[in-house]
């Protein structure tokens, strides 16, 4: 899945034309873009990591990435909501999966970043597709490499910012307290988005905001709207480098059952979506979704959810890598 170092064209290659080529036919690539292959180098590169051996609760999101390329069979190439065609605008390709060793956390970590170094040291931007959460660590280190430490929104029912569990530092729910421990996050640009639910005790909150994060709670979206929280977002990450984390369950399992740890009271797709949108000004650098679990998924919900979630990361990227060559 390592690209070659050749040249990128000068027109992008774009997806499949569905007018010509039903959408239920062919291989699942993200939005039915080229292989990486296929292209020899790409400005984004879509990347699966088939991995969830760190979750706590209920498994399946190792299929996470397949599903959200199935759904994304969907998408267009223009994005009315952002006024841009994204795949015209830079090459965006399926990079395929990193394939992580599921019997050992460490190894797969260790794995995961390796990868990353590899596509990011190409000079191109990652979309990720989990896989559970855990993977954001490895992720995080790459492109703090890159970029120095970096503003980040975690959009999230929960904190993951917890010590360990059953005595394992590397889960999915501790990626963010190892990331700060590590010295990778900048941490006066850091904020949970849609955080929700039961904790295990107050502590767990005074240790987040000791860590620098701050909360928008999915109650803050439903009583504030998302204009005035996506406002206050950007200027908590003013022009630092940033990455985003989105983990499927900070919707409501209304709009997204198909997830490892669901909470009740979450974002409807939405107020994701047009949050995210708010963002475009934002220097977004890389991102990832994560814990799309689709065993528990009903009709594609989640996964259509998700792939319309990447698709908007994808579209602010493209549009970045664009103005900055005008």
């Amino acid at each position: 899945m390592t690209p070659q170092n050749s040249p990128a064209p000068l027109e992008p290659r774009g997806p499949v034309d569905s007018s010509r080529i039903p959408r239920y036919a062919g291989p699942a690539t993200f939005a039915r873009l080229p292989r990486l292959d296929e292209v020899g180098s790409t400005d984004i590169a879509v990347v699966g990591v088939p991995f969830d051996t760190g979750v706590s609760y209920r498994p399946g999101a190792r299929f996470g990435g397949n599903a959200i390329r199935e759904a994304s069979r969907l998408l267009r190439p223009y994005n009315p909501a952002q006024d841009a065609s994204p795949f015209a605008l830079a090459q965006v390709a399926d990079a395929g999966d990193i394939a992580a060793n599921p019997f050992n956390i460490d190894e797969a970590v260790e794995t995961i970043e390796a990868a990353a170094d590899d596509l990011l040291g190409t000079g191109a931007r990652m979309m990720t597709l989990g896989g559970d959460h855990t993977i954001a660590l490895p992720l995080l280190r790459s492109v703090a490499k890159k970029h120095g430490p970096v503003a980040l929104l975690h959009f999230d029912a929960h904190l993951d910012t917890w010590d360990t569990y059953f005595g394992a530092e590397y889960t999915h729910g501790t990626p963010f307290r190892r990331a700060v421990e590590e010295g990778i996050l900048d941490t006066e640009a850091l904020s949970h988005v849609g955080t929700r639910g039961p904790l295990y005790g107050k502590k767990d909150l005074t240790d987040d905001e000791k860590m620098g994060f701050g909360i928008v709670t999915s109650a803050d979206v439903m009583r504030r709207g998302v204009d005035e929280i996506a406002d206050q977002l950007r200027q908590r990450v003013g022009d630092r480098p940033l990455y985003i984390s989105i983990d499927i369950d900070v919707l409501d399992p209304a709009h997204a059952p198909g997830t490892g740890t669901p909470e009740a009271g979450g974002l409807t797709s939405r107020e994701l979506l047009e949050i995210i949108r708010g963002l475009s000004s934002c220097n977004l650098v890389s991102a990832d979704l994560v814990e799309v679990a689709p065993a528990y998924d009903h009709a594609e919900i989640t996964s259509v959810a998700a792939s319309h979630a990447a698709y908007e990361l994808t579209t602010i990227m493209s549009r970045q890598i664009a103005a900055s060559r005008a």
